[in-house]
């Protein structure tokens, strides 16, 4: 056990404030990480606990797993494996403050963080409609008496119903989030392969934009709207016919011109949807041509007139053309691009973030290697 000063049990006007801050907090929370981080500290507060762990239940595969535990990893183990397993199987609370000596208590998390657990309430975490989402696991009472009591569980159960309806609110709109996401790179993906873009171009783009916004000093949220988004700053090749977009030779200049078209044809799609990723991404799609001095398309906006997010998108789009192979080039080398966005800075690109670009390259560059194509 950690060294900690023995508390004693909190008394019912201390557990009522205790309640109510992390009932506030987990109410305003959207963030699921964030949330099963204070699902554990309420869980460990409101009983006088040494560690927290909430596991969730993945029934698709069968496996309880954390990303939040006081101590310890993300980690997964089998829906019947240990204390966690038992409960979320049986759906029943426990109290046990001898773990070693009963044979459900798995031994191997002790092994490998070098921790001992000497007590244990795990009890279910459950919707409002009844179902089991998860196990809420306390370890290790910090009382004089170092042992949970029915008083303790009745705390936690307490603290537990109040959470888990938000919980799962929380993890319904991740999961509607995360289909949204697959959505969007799937639709990009289609559009890109469509006119021969190499595979991985959006997700690269995604996480350049991301990187950028970051360093431009947007919030996460932005950055994460702006890597969501951006994938689909080309999907308006698709409405592009077959014999411009994949013309092997050079296109007129009118053929050229239908091209440029891609940009207004890619927000008249996306802009009629209520949904902030597809406003972004509609903005996106009309304003990642458009240059720092006016000489882009399609409106010849210029300066700080073009929107942020498709000032980021323009730099992104551009760094991954020239470092990605390309069936007509050979991917160019670092110095050769940084020298490119030198030469640029101030004319076709923000200058401002031009220069965070070109400071951090290594970063970018990185991105690049990690998310190489399959197919050139």
């Amino acid at each position: 056990m950690d060294t900690k000063t023995l508390v004693n049990r909190p008394t019912a006007v201390k557990l009522l404030d205790t309640i109510f801050d992390y009932l506030t907090r987990i109410a305003r929370e959207r963030n699921i990480d964030k949330i099963l981080r204070l699902i554990a500290d309420f869980g460990r507060d409101v009983v006088s606990a040494d560690r927290c762990t909430v596991w969730l239940l993945d029934e698709s595969k069968n496996i309880l797993w954390t990303r939040v535990a006081h101590g310890v990893d993300r980690i997964e183990i089998p829906r019947d494996k240990g204390i966690a397993g038992v409960v979320a199987t049986t759906g029943n609370p426990l109290i046990i403050n001898d773990p070693y000596s009963d044979p459900r208590f798995d031994k191997e998390v002790d092994k490998k963080t070098g921790y001992r657990t000497y007590g244990i309430i795990a009890l279910p975490i459950r919707d409002s409609a009844g179902k089991m989402i998860g196990v809420v696991q306390v370890l290790n009472s910090l009382t004089p008496l170092k042992k949970f009591t029915k008083k303790d569980q009745q705390h936690l159960v307490l603290a537990a119903s109040y959470a888990g309806n938000q919980l799962a609110a929380v993890l319904l709109q991740e999961e509607i989030d995360n289909t949204q996401k697959e959505i969007i790179f799937t639709l990009a993906e289609t559009g890109e392969m469509r006119s021969k873009e190499t595979g991985n171009h959006v997700k690269r783009v995604a996480e350049y934009s991301r990187l950028l916004s970051l360093l431009y000093g947007l919030s996460d949220t932005e950055a994460l709207l702006l890597k969501t988004a951006s994938p689909l700053h080309d999907i308006g090749k698709i409405a592009i016919a077959d014999s411009i977009l994949l013309k092997p030779g050079p296109l007129t200049n009118e053929e050229h011109n239908i091209m440029k078209g891609h940009t207004n044809l890619g927000y008249d799609m996306l802009k009629h949807s209520d949904r902030t990723v597809f406003k972004a991404a509609a903005d996106i799609a009309l304003h990642h041509h458009e240059k720092w001095d006016g000489t882009g398309y399609p409106g010849k906006i210029k300066g700080e007139n073009i929107s942020l997010y498709g000032r980021i998108t323009a730099i992104a789009d551009v760094f991954d053309a020239l470092a990605s192979p390309r069936v007509y080039k050979e991917p160019w080398n670092r110095d050769r691009i940084i020298e490119t966005f030198k030469a640029d800075s101030g004319t076709h690109f923000d200058p401002e973030l031009t220069a965070l670009f070109i400071d951090n390259f290594e970063q970018f560059w990185h991105i690049n290697l990690s998310l190489t194509d399959d197919r050139h």
